[in-house]
């Protein structure tokens, strides 16, 4: 099927009308056929419910449903996907769902994000556990990642975390390598190191096939590069490493129960992650935002439009004065991070947004981000780089 024609296709997003958007990789805009569904779902509860056996099933089909998309685009079975409302809760349930004992190492990188970063403290402050972070921020440019994480290794370690996507620079590590040098590794108990993958940024950005390159953990958004509502996300978590992982929060959806409702065992696949009571018209929503993505084009169109539109940008960074790019390679993600000679980027960003350009800045490195998608146009990047050039 021929992709629907761009401005045809960008008119169903009602936040490009007014602005020049370049922060979906803080938060997507809804499309009107996703906010429908969200209201039209939340219409349908109040209308037949909302507590009643019909409307009770309903809402199972549509978690079981929105797992199925979400699966289908992970390439992976719907029985591993647990439906969640963050990065950060998926990262939390692999975090303490995992039996630690006093000496254990986690190994993460110097890219991770704040909110694993104290998720991650607090663990090994409460189970008295070695935290060994591995520097590529550094040395992405020119050098090993990989190397960097598996000299970090020791018969100790429990648990590698990095991020498929880096959120601050863009870069894609290499995660089936990662994988593979992490299940392989020797190890003073025998068993074998496990990945959490913050995949905050790669979940609609990357074609994926979770299968292929042994994922355990890969904790995702729905409201960044899929532009469903905030609130909705996901965890995958492989057959495998479910084994090891004990359910931290608890509730009816994680639980089998008997005929006189008392728990019996935990649900046999991903459920058992999940809770209770959730905003189910959102789970209406993020089915559908998937579904407005695959009319475009596949997962693999999608990136290798967004590769396109992120190389425009980063060529036209490149050619203007006092502007840096931070890869020096042109980028295989929409993520384009840059530096101003001023060292002004906050100010840059507040200037910016006057004229009704969106971006945001980064701390560490000391940056601005600006976000393409598959559907920014020519036009739009075009004046972004006239509007740097001319800030003073």
């Amino acid at each position: 099927m021929p992709s629907p024609n761009l401005t045809t296709f960008r008119a169903q997003f009602p936040a490009l009308a007014n602005k020049t958007y370049f922060n979906y990789g803080g938060q997507g805009p809804l499309s009107d056929r996703a906010f429908e569904a969200i209201v039209s779902t939340e219409r349908h509860i109040q209308i037949d419910g909302p507590f009643n056996g019909k409307i009770n099933a309903a809402l199972s089909a549509t978690c079981n449903t929105t797992r199925s998309a979400i699966a289908d685009l992970l390439g992976v079975p719907d029985t591993t996907i647990s439906l969640t409302e963050d990065v950060t809760v998926g990262c939390n349930i692999a975090l303490w769902g995992l039996a630690w004992q006093a000496g254990d190492q986690i190994v993460m990188t110097d890219c991770e994000h704040p909110g694993v970063i104290a998720a991650v403290a607090e663990i090994a402050r409460r189970f008295d556990l070695t935290v060994t972070i591995a520097p590529i921020l550094d040395i992405l440019n020119d050098g090993d990642p990989v190397a960097a994480i598996v000299d970090r290794l020791t018969s100790r370690t429990r648990l590698v975390i990095v991020s498929h996507l880096l959120w601050n620079t863009g870069y894609v590590l290499p995660l089936d390598e990662i994988n593979r040098a992490c299940h392989r590794f020797p190890t003073e108990t025998g068993q074998t190191i496990r990945v959490l993958v913050d995949a905050a940024q790669s979940v609609g950005t990357l074609p994926l096939d979770l299968d292929a390159i042994e994922v355990d953990f890969y904790a995702f958004t729905g409201h960044k590069w899929l532009c469903g509502a905030a609130g909705v996300g996901g965890l995958y978590v492989s057959e495998a490493a479910r084994a090891h992982l004990a359910p931290t929060f608890i509730g009816w959806r994680s639980i089998k129960m008997d005929a006189l409702g008392n728990p019996t065992d935990w649900q046999p696949n991903g459920q058992r992650y999940e809770v209770a009571t959730s905003a189910y018209p959102l789970y209406a929503g993020l089915r559908e935002a998937i579904a407005v993505h695959d009319e475009w084009g596949t997962a693999s169109e999608r990136y290798a439009a967004i590769c396109d539109r992120a190389l425009r940008l980063w060529s036209g960074l490149q050619d203007l004065d006092g502007v840096e790019c931070w890869s020096i390679s042109p980028p295989r993600s929409g993520l384009v991070s840059f530096t101003h000679i001023s060292g002004q980027h906050q100010t840059l960003v507040s200037h910016l947004e006057t004229q009704g350009f969106m971006l945001r800045t980064i701390l560490d490195p000391d940056c601005i981000r600006a976000c393409v998608h598959y559907f920014t146009t020519d036009e739009e990047i075009d004046r972004l780089l006239t509007a740097i050039a001319n800030f003073s």
